[in-house]
């Protein structure tokens, strides 16, 4: 009797931190701009010198509380800043002020699109360490980035695959980037990752041994990484090994994961409160005023566009993808029957012009949304055909000039019936193939009578009226 193959599922849960967009740093006053020369945005305070006292940074707990609201947590009117105690070159202080016994934010979910909610344990505030740069066996410290403010949000081990995985990210990125607290640009370290990972099987209810993959800055290596442990886990328990929990970095070049240390060379971190900060305290009525300026959220855009726009799910998950796009698209619908015409122009026209994420994410364009409004509405009107509208928003993309720089009186005069019909009957005696083809069941070969009548009409004919008229002649 052969025995039936065990089926695992994978377990994940992320902590997430993200460096928050405030001018200065979390203690103190020096810069968080990116880059720099190394150790030029450090002052005695970010970089621990003895005797100094660090002063928070009241934008921090905004944007914490912003972070906490816009992920459905609930804030706590009482936090407190701990000391997290460990030895290593890039904390020179020796400790890293975080939140650990009372965070800011308690609970909360991301939704994704399968109607599945990972939910958050909590959301702390922090300080970032410094950066080590290997170079040719040296090692050099940039504390630059000490101090910065993050975010930590931390998830339960709701996640079951690498795609759930990979929309958590990305609808984590999407939130923070809507309401205005980060950049989360992964590529430049302020939006980072550690993946806790187990396997466990199929139905059963216990967790499973979990190892942790840290730091890691890009939404592929995220995938890769996942996929090589959950495959690393499973060979591992069916040879009749077990899983060590440890913490792994994860190597791009090999794909592979390698120990960096195991539960027995975990850190203890003690933490205590930190004297030299004093308890935050947040009242319900600063709360509500925080929600007050938050802005509708990607989600509940998405929801609206589909089911009060009547755009289509693909055309909204474009639109709402950045901010800029979808503040955009918001401006130039307004007061139009059918806002698909503007997504459409967005979705094609427009998004032709911008060659990178970072484009559409900044959205820079010489065409006001009130400008493409215009033009919408001059098609619902009927006053402009779609082909020529396509050929005037070229040049208003150009130039940044309203439509009505590019079309006269005469092209919104229109075509009288009796000229519509004249050009119907030349094309279809030009042509006689397209005709037959049509005729014998091939619809498409009617396009060929369109586009001449289209092409001699400027662009200003009816293309439905025009399709009409065609199909009738030929009878």
């Amino acid at each position: 009797m052969g025995c039936k193959a065990v089926k695992y599922e994978l377990v994940a849960g992320f902590e997430t931190h993200i460096e928050l967009s405030t001018d200065t740093k979390i203690f103190c006053s020096c810069s968080t701009e990116f880059g720099g020369e190394p150790n030029s945005h450090c002052c005695p305070v970010c970089i621990g010198l003895p005797g100094t006292l660090p002063v928070l940074n009241k934008k921090v707990v905004e944007y914490g509380i912003k972070a906490g609201l816009a992920t459905n947590g609930r804030i706590a009117n009482v936090s407190k800043m701990d000391r997290k105690n460990y030895c290593y070159p890039d904390l020179s202080k020796a400790y890293q002020i975080s939140q650990l016994y009372e965070p800011l934010s308690i609970g909360g979910y991301i939704q994704l699109s399968n109607g599945r909610k990972i939910r958050l344990h909590h959301i702390h505030i922090e300080e970032d360490a410094g950066k080590l740069i290997h170079n040719h066996g040296d090692t050099y410290v940039d504390y630059n980035r000490g101090g910065v403010p993050l975010i930590e949000i931390v998830s339960e081990p709701d996640i079951r695959s690498i795609d759930e995985a990979r929309e958590y990210v990305e609808r984590l990125q999407q939130v923070m980037r809507y309401i205005g607290i980060s950049d989360c640009r992964m590529q430049e370290g302020s939006m980072r990752c550690d993946v806790n990972i187990s396997v466990r099987p199929v139905g059963s209810e216990k967790l499973g041994t979990r190892t942790e993959i840290k730091n890691m800055n890009s939404i592929t290596f995220i995938t890769k990484a996942m996929e090589y442990e959950f495959e690393r886990q499973v060979d591992l328990i069916e040879s009749g090994g077990k899983v060590i929990q440890e913490t792994l970095r994860y190597d791009d070049v090999s794909n592979t994961t390698s120990s960096m240390r195991s539960k027995e060379d975990a850190h203890d971190y003690r933490y205590f409160r930190d004297p030299d900060l004093v308890t935050i305290r947040v009242t319900d009525e600063e709360i509500e005023e925080i929600r007050s300026s938050l802005p509708e959220l990607p989600q509940h855009k998405f929801e609206r566009y589909v089911n009060e726009l009547d755009i289509p799910e693909a055309d909204a998950a474009q639109l709402t993808k950045y901010r800029s796009i979808s503040e955009y698209f918001d401006k130039a619908v307004e007061g139009l029957k059918k806002p698909k015409t503007a997504s459409n122009f967005i979705i094609g026209q427009i998004f032709r012009t911008l060659r990178t994420e970072e484009d559409k994410e900044s959205f820079d364009i010489k065409t006001a949304p009130e400008h493409l409004g215009e033009l919408c509405r001059l098609i619902e009107q009927g006053k402009v055909q779609n082909s020529l509208a396509k050929t005037v928003l070229d040049k208003m993309l150009d130039s940044g000039k309203p439509c009505t720089e590019y079309i006269s009186e005469e092209d919104m005069a229109g075509l009288d019936d009796g000229l519509v019909e004249k050009l119907c009957r030349e094309a279809i005696e030009k042509n006689p193939k397209a005709v037959e083809q049509y005729k014998a069941g091939k619809e498409k070969a009617i396009m060929a009578c369109m586009g001449y009548v289209m092409k001699n009409s400027k662009g200003k004919a009816n293309a439905s009226e025009v399709l009409a008229k065609i199909k009738e002649l030929i009878g």
